[in-house]
């Protein structure tokens, strides 16, 4: 199975998605200027109507003070009375004032500023006429009042103004009318144009709305395969996985009984033919002592060579299978393996074994010794090669007669986090898989002080505590759960068990 590291690729969008998004995107802001439009066309219209509706409002009330101003004439020529003349003094200043108002409105009308300008002309007259005939009135009485009237038409005066005032009106009626109907139709465009642009849009998003669910859909498929292909692979990963941790405990203890026979050929067999020969040789030195020294010498010398072989013979058998281990138990082995390493490293290496470890050992199944055994040779080894540590301690315990704890303590530089978090060592997948044998599990992690490392083995006793690795606590099954421990954190138990290493007998002993 191969992995890429290679960053995936990028997808882009369809062409025809974007196009359908692009085109979802132009008709709503089509639409949005479309009522912006309107708006627009909607304000304008309300302006008109209201400056329509001030231009009328305006007329009428000049009309009104036109007439007031005549009727307070008419009063005063009646009663003599000053006190009718007010509207008609006021009159001049407040038309004026309109006059320019509905001058400024229908400042962009010049057909209505042309009537407004006749309208002037004829309230200015008639307030001339107003004005004359007060005078008049003031200076020769109510009679020469009543002739001029006879003579003059008054009448026609007022009559004009009024025309004018309601032709005036009737004019922005009908500006307001047409600009009304303008806008209604200006509004049904807007109204169908903005319906065809919301049908149009809903269909866009109607086609994208299928697109997207489509591709939702088949991703959905997608994802759904590419589930059931991890479930597959992790399945097949997973049984691959036990497979080969199966295959790797069976090939441990085949390699542990094929070293046990060995060993035993080696001692039984090679033993008593080397000690034979041995004999034969001493046998024969002895005889040519007195005939012929030099054949004699030349035999001590062969005789020197043999028992240098018996003594690697010797070492052979002991890297092959310890007699230790069988003849005095997993106690006395690691203690000799470890005064053997000191010796051999000058490295102080302290042990701590229970004095109970031996009745377990022997108790339990024969891989728990060679085992644990072969953990302590195999920690010991790494520790020799790349620990470069001054202190190393060796502790095997049994907690609560139910559990066996094995640590391992060097002071050295320790194990690299990269080792420690993806550890690819043969020698440490070895110790693991020996631990996984026995149900137990192998921690690594920082020793005293977070300095050096330490080796943790948890071997569960199914016959004296009913604990199986599957009872275990989550710390043990885990040990990354809990980093911060120190090496030091352990339960003291009693007095350590130490056994003096036992030689092997010598060839002169045989």
């Amino acid at each position: 199975m191969y992995f890429t590291v290679e960053p995936a690729p990028r997808h882009r969008l369809p062409l025809y998605k974007t196009l359908l998004c692009v085109t979802c995107a132009l008709i709503l802001i089509v639409n949005g200027f479309s009522l912006f439009h309107n708006l627009q066309s909607l304000r304008g219209a309300n302006e008109q109507l209201a400056l329509s509706s001030r231009v009328a409002e305006r007329l009428q009330y000049l009309n009104v003070l036109v007439l007031d101003a005549d009727s307070s004439a008419r009063g005063y020529f009646i009663s003599g009375k000053e006190t009718y003349l007010g509207p008609t003094r006021a009159v001049v200043t407040e038309s004026e004032n309109e006059f320019r108002e509905l001058e400024k409105l229908l400042a962009n009308n010049p057909i209505q500023l042309k009537s407004l300008q006749q309208l002037q002309v004829l309230v200015r007259k008639r307030i001339a006429i107003l004005s004359q005939a007060i005078e008049v009135y003031k200076h020769g009485g109510l009679d020469d009042i009543v002739n001029i009237a006879q003579v003059s038409d008054e009448r026609s005066g007022m009559d004009e103004i009024r025309l004018q005032v309601v032709i005036m009106v009737r004019e922005q009626n009908e500006a307001m009318s047409a600009r009304a109907a303008s806008f209604y139709q200006e509004y049904q465009k807007a109204v169908v144009m903005g319906a065809g642009i919301n049908a149009i849009a809903i269909v866009v998003l109607i086609m994208f709305y299928q697109l997207v669910r489509r591709s939702f859909v088949h991703r959905a498929a997608v994802e759904h395969a590419l589930q059931l292909s991890n479930e597959s692979l992790e399945s097949m990963v997973q049984q691959r996985t036990e497979q080969l941790s199966v295959l790797s405990r069976h090939l441990i203890s085949i390699s542990e009984e094929e070293k046990m026979r060995l060993s035993r050929e080696l001692h039984d067999e090679m033993g008593a033919n080397l000690t034979s020969i041995s004999m034969d040789i001493a046998a024969v030195a002895h005889q040519l002592q007195k005939t012929n020294p030099e054949l004699a010498a030349q035999l001590r010398r062969a005789r020197g060579t043999l028992v240098d072989t018996v003594e690697l013979k010797r070492r052979i058998i002991e890297d092959l299978r310890p007699s230790l281990l069988d003849n005095l138990g997993l106690c006395a082995a690691i203690d000799s393996y470890c005064e053997d390493f000191t010796r051999m490293t000058n490295i102080p290496c302290e042990t701590e074994i229970g004095a109970d470890i031996d009745a377990v050992s022997k108790a339990g199944d024969s891989s728990l010794s060679i085992a644990l055994f072969r953990i302590v040779q195999e920690s010991l080894t790494n520790i020799r090669k790349y620990a470069k540590a001054s202190h190393v301690s060796v502790s095997l315990k049994l907690q609560r007669d139910e559990m066996l704890v094995l640590r391992i303590i060097d002071d050295g530089i320790g194990i690299a986090a990269p080792t420690l978090a993806k550890p690819m060592s043969h020698g440490l997948l070895g110790m693991r898989e020996r631990a996984l044998l026995l149900g137990g599990v192998l921690n690594i992690r920082r020793g005293r002080g977070d300095k050096g490392t330490c080796i943790e083995v948890y071997i569960p006793l199914k016959g004296r505590g009913g604990r199986t690795a599957s009872a275990m606590p989550p710390s043990l099954l885990h040990p990354s759960s809990t980093p911060h421990q120190r090496a030091g954190d352990h339960i003291q138990s009693s007095p350590p068990y130490s056994t003096r290493p036992h030689n092997v007998p010598d060839l002169h002993d045989q």
